[in-house]
């Protein structure tokens, strides 16, 4: 961990605390900075998961999952049929 020293918004740093119920203000900008990491990771993931679907990554597995659902409720069926 490194020690710099920055200039901070007094009033959003109180704002921020008490969202966060944080009660340091080295906690508050660390915590902070981890959220604001994972978010941007996370919406990464997406934006890379909304590109697979617009190509029609998926569909194959959908199709699969169908026929498998399908398969399944027949077997039921026919089960059911049976008793």
């Amino acid at each position: 961990m490194s020690l710099t020293q920055v200039d901070i918004n007094d009033e959003v740093l109180a704002e921020v605390m008490n969202l966060m119920g944080t009660k340091t203000k080295k906690e508050t900008v660390n915590r902070a900075l981890e959220e604001y990491a994972a978010r941007t990771k996370r919406l990464q993931a997406f934006r890379r998961l909304a590109e697979r679907a617009e190509r029609g990554d998926f569909d194959a597995a959908e199709k699969a999952h169908r026929a498998a659902k399908a398969a399944r409720k027949a077997a039921f069926a026919d089960a059911e049929r049976d008793d």
